[in-house]
């Protein structure tokens, strides 16, 4: 059922997605403004569908809701924003290929990739061709020095990691964690870095070597064991949404009654029809942002992603703020548009009101601490945990 949800969102969003572009026309008083293309190429396919999938449902209304408005004023020009987008299908080499056909058209910035293969492997294609992009995968050496081009657009799983097992060790007494991941190179990655977050923390582990292949429907055998073990928390490391629901179910019919939770950011409705209330009590980093910090632009947002789309992803109250920011810092260095060595200079001192947030919350790059230089969105790191079809915030932190 899930995979079969999957594939129709899939299928429907080349439509919805040229429909949405349609919408980005401009009435006639505005046809002078020149047009800006920003790209996106991650996963919009499968099941790790819902990752991209906000991120291109996300530039799209924003990028319609700017249009509205008259177009986007940066130096002496107007511009109409116009996504131009491609579905890596989780493919390395997909991914490589729509980040070339971003640079055919002339386009310098870029959304995505949204996994660590396809980011690794469009590296060599960004830095070629003067692309500055911003992937949703996690390995350092994308935003460490020698490497320039990337810009990190969300909470990194070792930065949310730590911040999760202190928050459940303090608060729900847990001592014991186990950790289980797909056979694959982003969320073994992950558990890699959940358990040395674990071990610094003096969490006993109690399994980090279970794996299962991506495309597993019963988890009844891999779990089993884990489940015999009994932690207090069941860490399912890099877990794409569409096997999220089928693992928290399998854990609880094996009779599993300890926490579980992941680094990754998850669909409501996903879990919802695959899990139901088993789901219920599940941890998982979300959207950047909160009923309690969101700004009434952040709420219009929501209201008109809704009507867009007919439905809404938590996630994209993180995936909202990667177009803001290339707009905002060419705003700051209109040089930038045509160069991104101007845009790069730019970040070190940037800053822009957050749109997004109440109160005087800024638009700012960091990653110092983690990357030794600034290549990562200041966006907030919200912590949710589902119960009864929707997630409710755990807590809410940041990194520097």
């Amino acid at each position: 059922m899930i995979n079969r949800r999957s594939t129709l969102k899939s299928m429907v969003l080349g439509a919805v997605s040229a429909l949405a572009i349609a919408a980005v026309g401009m009435p006639s008083a505005q046809a002078e403004n020149k047009e800006l293309k920003i790209g996106f190429v991650g996963v919009t396919s499968g099941p790790a569908a819902a990752w991209g999938t906000s991120n291109v449902r996300s530039m799209q209304t924003r990028a319609a809701w700017l249009n509205e408005k008259g177009g986007v004023k940066i130096g002496d020009d107007t511009y109409n924003i116009n996504i131009v987008t491609f579905d890596d299908q989780k493919d390395p080499k997909r991914a490589i290929a729509g980040m070339e056909k971003m640079a055919q058209e002339g386009i310098h910035y870029v959304v995505g990739p949204n996994v660590d293969d396809g980011a690794a492997a469009v590296r060599p294609v960004a830095e070629a061709n003067g692309i500055i992009y911003f992937p949703y995968a996690f390995p350092k050496a994308l935003y460490q020095k020698p490497a320039s081009n990337a810009v990190l657009g969300m909470i990194a799983n070792y930065q949310s990691g730590p911040a999760i097992y202190k928050y459940l060790k303090e608060n729900k007494g847990v001592k014991t964690i186990a950790f289980v991941a797909a056979n694959e190179s982003d969320p073994l990655s992950q558990r890699d870095s959940g358990v040395e977050a674990a071990k610094a923390l003096g969490l006993e582990i109690v399994a980090q070597n279970d794996t299962y292949q991506n495309d597993t429907r019963d988890f009844t055998p891999v779990l089993t064991p884990i489940v015999g073990l009994k932690p207090d928390l069941l860490v399912l490391s890099g877990v794409a949404p569409a096997n999220a629901p089928l693992l928290i179910r399998a854990a609880r019919e094996l009779g599993y009654e300890g926490l579980i939770s992941t680094e990754t950011a998850q669909d409501a409705k996903v879990l919802e029809e695959g899990a139901g209330e088993y789901a219920n009590g599940f941890i998982s980093v979300g959207g950047a942002s909160t009923p309690e910090i969101a700004s009434d632009e952040m709420k219009e947002f929501v209201a008109r992603y809704t009507k867009m789309f007919g439905e809404y992803n938590d996630e994209s109250n993180t995936k909202v703020y990667a177009l803001e920011y290339i707009l905002d810092t060419l705003k700051a260095n209109p040089a930038a548009i045509n160069d991104v060595a101007e845009f790069k200079k730019t970040m070190d001192t940037f800053s822009a009101p957050n749109p997004f947030l109440k109160g005087d919350a800024k638009l700012s790059y960091v990653g110092s601490t983690s990357f030794g230089q600034k290549r990562q969105l200041a966006v907030p790191m919200v912590v949710n945990e589902y119960k009864d079809g929707a997630f409710q915030t755990l807590f809410v932190g940041s990194v520097d």
